[in-house]
C-alpha cells in the first residue's frame, strides 16, 4: 500500500456537455502519483456536485493500475430564460446551470421564455434558481405546439412583461394573454382550461383576431383585427 505501488496514474473523465473536463480536474484537485488507497471520495463527489452542470456523480478506484474513474450525470436542459442576448438554461427543477448567448444553437425539447419585463425579477444567474410558479407556467406554455391550440400558426413562442404576465404569441398573428398567477391568487390549474378556451376563441376566425384575454380557464374575449379602410376612388 505504499505510494509507489499504488500511485495515481490518471483521472478518467467523461466527455459532457455542459461541464468541461478542466472543470472536473479543478474540482477534484488530485495530486499527480498521490495514493489511491487514501483517497476520500466524500469531500470528491461533494466538489463534483457543486459544479453547476453536474446533477449527480461518483467516484473510484479502478486497480491495479491506480485509475480514479469519475462517472457524471449531467442536468438536463429543459428551459432557456432569454434576458437580453442571454440565455439562462434550466433544469426541471428550475435551476439555473449555464448560459448561450441568444443565437446559439438549443438542444431539442428546450423552451425559450422571452423575459420582456425591464427589470427581471428574480435576477438570474448560474446556480440560481428560477421561481416555481414561473417555472411551472413557463414548462406548460412553452411545451405547446400550434396544433395543440388549434393554430396554423408556423410557430408559437411564450414571453413574459410587466403588463400582461405570461403571454403566448404565433408567429405573424394573435397574441394570447394569460396572465399573472400566484398559489394564493390565481392558480397554475386553470392553465389546461385558458388552452381549450384559447383553442375555442380561434377556432375558425383566427386569422381575424389580434389580441385574446384568456382571463380565466372559462372567461376570455378576444379583439379583431383591425379592418383595412378602402381606398378611395
Amino acid at each position: 500500500t505504499g505510494p509507489t505501488a499504488f500511485g495515481l496514474t490518471r483521472t478518467d473523465v467523461p466527455a459532457l456537455t455542459w461541464t468541461s473536463e478542466q472543470a472536473i480536474h479543478d474540482a477534484l484537485a488530485l495530486p499527480a502519483g498521490g495514493n489511491v488507497f487514501r483517497l476520500d471520495t466524500a469531500p470528491l463527489l461533494a466538489a463534483l456536485r457543486a459544479l453547476p452542470g453536474v446533477a449527480d456523480a461518483s467516484v473510484t478506484v479502478e486497480l491495479p493500475d491506480a485509475v480514479v474513474a469519475v462517472r457524471v450525470q449531467e442536468r438536463v436542459p429543459v428551459l432557456a430564460w432569454q434576458v437580453g442576448t442571454t440565455r439562462y438554461i434550466a433544469d426541471r427543477n428550475g435551476v439555473v446551470f449555464a448560459t448561450l448567448a441568444s443565437d446559439a444553437k438549443l438542444p431539442a425539447g428546450v423552451a425559450i421564455i422571452e423575459d420582456d419585463r425591464p427589470v427581471p425579477d428574480p435576477a438570474l444567474a448560474i446556480g440560481a434558481h428560477i421561481d416555481a410558479v414561473d417555472l411551472d407556467v413557463a414548462t406548460r406554455l412553452g411545451s405547446l405546439t400550434p396544433d395543440q391550440v388549434g393554430s396554423t400558426a408556423r410557430s408559437l413562442r411564450v414571453a413574459i412583461t410587466d403588463r400582461d404576465g405570461f403571454v403566448l404569441v404565433a408567429q405573424g398573428g394573435w397574441t394570447a394573454v394569460f396572465g399573472f398567477y400566484s398559489p394564493a391568487t390565481r392558480s397554475t390549474d386553470m392553465i389546461p382550461g385558458q388552452v381549450r378556451l384559447l383553442r375555442s376563441l380561434i377556432d375558425s376566425r383566427e386569422a381575424t383576431i389580434a389580441r385574446i384575454i384568456l382571463a380565466s380557464d372559462t372567461d376570455g374575449t378576444y379583439v379583431p383585427r383591425a379592418t383595412p379602410k378602402p381606398t378611395p376612388r
